[in-house]
């Protein structure tokens, strides 16, 4: 029998109701920083006044850059049928900028209001102000601009608690404010916290945990997303821990899912009893973030496993599971041949509440609405999952770089080579724009350093398509198949394992496409220069220019009325070579990359030669 001392609660936002206490009672949420020993913190929660008393001054970017989070310890109280989200977030920050910080900035979605900011018990005065942002569901961030006790050295690190509050519902807001159609825009923005389902993404789709960012408003450019790619990258060695209260009314859910991995969940600590709700507690211990953003997903589901992936559906789609599990069996033969005959990890496909919500990858989770289709039509997307189970590496360009290199070579092995070529030159645009057209233009993005997915996916899949060139198929399986991501401890932990599979000196061409970005190369057939046929057999000379400021090994076709001769050719970067072959019959055209390399405007040239 559940009593009402279970039920017993320090209520965090003002639509979730207190229930009243009995004798002996327990608590179960507490946001009280007194209560884990600190020194209850004076005025604590009182942002300073916007007029009348000091003003705390905007943050500048420059500040918001140079703060970092470390550390994250989470302690949350869900309440679902209100919609409701309380946090006591206390965080390790660090100035990683060059400056001493007199201030800092906390950002957290414009549905949560800051109710305290303190230090080691001591409250700091705050300002609050709403700014436009494309970052959270809602378009705008609440942003606390804090006034510190003394200045944060460069490299320091200090303490800071925040209790902040609200409700989190679904709204395509951002996406509306842009022209979406509202079922369009909900279709993307689905985050929420409801009955039947938590789903909370983090920084891009809703800030329901403290950060410090630049503001980005959606639709200028790539701004948003280069944010969000900061944004991982620079808290990619934070750890987080969570503590998570949940009240529920009918059944208690049966999955919880935290930074991309299950977690299991224990028996509730009381179940619904009248008035009193039901409650569930789990936590997770600190682990380090990697490159994603926090986020915790709670619903009620089915689970069907097979192999290395588990479907996690709701009762009415779990029929549909069976297609899901089909196709990462179709893939898999492709994923052993080239990452290894076991995967690390088991891949979680969470149902998402309605049919047309849009799909996104956490770590090792794909959430998806699970759709009445065949196996074959669901290969693609389980393919760029399912590589996460079998390939995990602490760099977003082999971590999102293989994902992507795999999907195109699935293309390949079901629709052919033509097919895997057309889908990379589909995203070549969008690369060739994000790089700069030459050394002076622009600072370019190192692959090795690159956040955006620009980088991490669509040049890295070139990149693993150039290397399986270079290298070829058998020593670049080899050197994935190898590949632990606990010894990747220096730059060229990768390289080196390649060119001991392959025996070829790769140094030059991780130079220019990982390691430096001196922008995408340009080529050109400049000349051509076939001699007199001889015995049968004609010798072509051939110049091919790279006007580019990247060198690059490029496969370069001869094809007469008789034959066709395929060489690897290196064009140095801003440079010339000259190709000597020999051909049997009369030479018709020259071919020089074949879509495997990405340039600067055609990664395919064509040079037709007169009889």
């Amino acid at each position: 029998m559940v009593t009402a001392a279970l039920a017993v609660f320090l209520a965090a936002t003002a639509g979730a109701q207190s229930l009243p206490a009995a004798p002996g009672s327990q608590v179960l949420f507490s946001r009280s920083a007194q209560s884990e020993g600190q020194k209850p913190a004076q005025n604590a929660g009182q942002p300073v006044a916007k007029a009348g008393t000091a003003q705390v001054p905007e943050a500048s970017d420059a500040e918001r850059q140079a703060l970092t989070i470390t550390a994250y310890d989470l302690n949350l109280h869900l309440v679902p049928r209100e919609h409701s989200l309380a946090v006591e977030a206390r965080l390790t920050v660090k100035n990683a900028g060059a400056q001493p910080l007199d201030e800092m900035a906390l950002q957290i979605s414009s549905a949560l209001q800051f109710e305290g900011i303190e230090s080691e018990g001591a409250a700091l005065p705050y300002q609050v102000r709403t700014v436009q942002s494309g970052a959270d569901h809602t378009g705008a961030l609440n942003e606390a601009d804090i006034r510190l006790k003394q200045p944060l050295a460069p490299g320091a690190t200090m303490p800071v608690t925040v209790l902040y509050s609200g409700e989190i519902t679904q709204t395509g807001k951002r996406l509306e404010a842009l022209g979406a159609p509202q079922q369009i825009a909900e279709a993307s923005d689905w985050d929420r916290v409801a009955e039947g389902f938590v789903g909370l993404r983090g920084f891009g789709n809703v800030v329901w945990y403290p950060v410090s960012s630049v503001p980005a408003p959606l639709g200028q450019g790539n701004q948003l997303f280069e944010e969000i790619g900061r944004q991982k990258m620079r808290e990619s060695d934070a750890t987080v821990a969570m503590q998570v209260t949940l009240e529920y009314a009918n059944h208690a859910p049966d999955v919880a899912m935290v930074d991309g991995q299950v977690v299991k969940l224990g028996p509730p600590v009381s179940t619904p009893q009248g008035a009193f709700p039901g409650v569930l507690e789990f936590s997770v211990p600190a682990r380090r973030l990697g490159f994603e953003a926090p986020s915790i997903f709670v619903a009620e589901r089915t689970v069907s496993e097979k192999g290395a992936v588990a479907v996690y559906a709701r009762p009415e789609d779990a029929a549909k599971a069976e297609a899901y599990l089909t196709a990462a069996g179709q893939v898999s033969p492709v994923l052993e041949k080239w990452l290894g005959p076991k995967a690390r990890t088991t891949l979680a496909v969470l149902d998402l509440p309605e049919g047309d919500d849009a799909p996104a990858e956490v770590g090792g989770v794909l959430l998806t609405p699970l759709l009445a289709a065949q196996p074959e039509a669901l290969d693609l997307g389980m393919m760029h999952a399912l590589t996460h189970a079998y390939f995990h590496s602490r760099r977003p360009w082999l971590e999102e770089g293989v994902a992507s290199f795999m999907v195109s070579l699935w293309i390949e092995q079901t629709k052919g080579r033509e097919a895997a070529l057309e889908h990379l030159e589909a995203t070549r645009g969008a690369l060739a724009i994000a790089e700069p057209a030459s050394p002076g233009a622009g600072g370019g993005e190192p692959l090795m350093e690159a956040s955006d997915p620009v980088h991490v996916r669509t040049k890295a899949a070139y990149v693993f398509w150039m290397l399986r060139s270079l290298a070829g198929d058998a020593a670049l399986a080899k050197a994935l198949t190898s590949y632990d991501a606990a010894k990747d401890t220096t730059p060229d932990y990768f390289e080196k394992l390649l060119e001991q599979a392959s025996g070829k000196d790769l140094g030059w061409f991780f130079k220019d496409w990982v390691y430096e970005d001196p922008g995408l190369p340009d080529l050109e057939i400049t000349h051509v220069y076939p001699s007199a046929e001889n015995l049968g057999l004609t010798l072509v000379a051939i110049d091919v220019t790279n006007h580019g400021y990247a060198a690059v090994e490029v496969p370069m076709t001869l094809i007469s009325t008789k034959t066709k001769v395929t060489r690897m050719v290196r064009v140095p970067a801003h440079g010339m070579v000259t190709e000597r072959v020999e051909i049997a019959g009369q030479p018709v055209s020259v071919q020089v990359n074949d879509g495997t390399v990405p340039e600067v405007s055609a990664s395919l040239h064509i040079k037709t030669l007169q009889p």
